[in-house]
């Protein structure tokens, strides 16, 4: 029982990496269009706002995969697992039935159905980016420090810390890594007091 666990948590795994991948490509393409004019700097951040975790996980919510998921889960389902649900179905969906049809697919029945792009355009949450920006400007030496790895649900939690010119100046956990960083830099902005 437990060796056909493990094949199918590395088989979600890999079908995450692939959806992944695909999405990634996917979001790309269809900014690219969207926007004719806009320079890479700002195609960037936009996909970056779509296919990172903390949407995921709401798209996932959205489309139910949390109520699939609690009728499987073992343990307590986080948000977290919601996203790595919703690459591993895009990376399904792409096996099945290849590119095109996954594209047209993730643009009709996801983007323009569950993303309201101009509410995005307008929002920045990506606190680790303000945070090294503002470093960047202020000729300040921000890093990230892992303080530990550890299992909570039987899932790797991650804790770390901002360093700041060498000294912690916040810290967080969360089950990924760049979470944890986002949470931590949005507690160090929050202590530095910059908006």
């Amino acid at each position: 029982m437990n060796d056909e666990l493990t094949q199918n948590n590395q088989h979600n795994e890999r079908l995450e990496y692939l959806g992944d991948s695909i999405l990634s490509t996917i979001v790309a393409e269809y900014l690219f269009k969207k926007y004719p004019n806009k320079d890479e700097g700002f195609l960037t951040k936009m996909r970056s706002k779509i296919v990172k975790r903390k949407t995921l996980n709401q798209l996932a919510g959205q489309m139910g995969l949390d109520i699939i998921l609690s009728d499987y889960s073992q343990g307590r389902l986080s948000s977290s697992m919601l996203g790595n649900a919703f690459e591993a179905l895009i990376g399904a969906i792409y096996l099945e039935k290849g590119y095109a049809q996954t594209k047209n697919y993730v643009i009709s029945e996801i983007l323009l159905k569950n993303l309201d792009i101009h509410i995005l355009e307008s929002k920045d949450d990506n606190f680790k980016s303000k945070l090294l920006e503002w470093g960047q400007k202020n000729n300040i030496t921000i890093d990230y420090k892992l303080l530990s790895k550890y299992k909570m649900d039987k899932r790797d939690r991650f804790k770390v810390a901002v360093m700041v010119d060498g000294e912690e100046i916040s810290k967080a956990d969360d089950y990924s890594k760049k979470s944890a960083e986002q949470s931590a830099s949005k507690t160090a902005l929050h202590k530095l007091k910059i908006k």
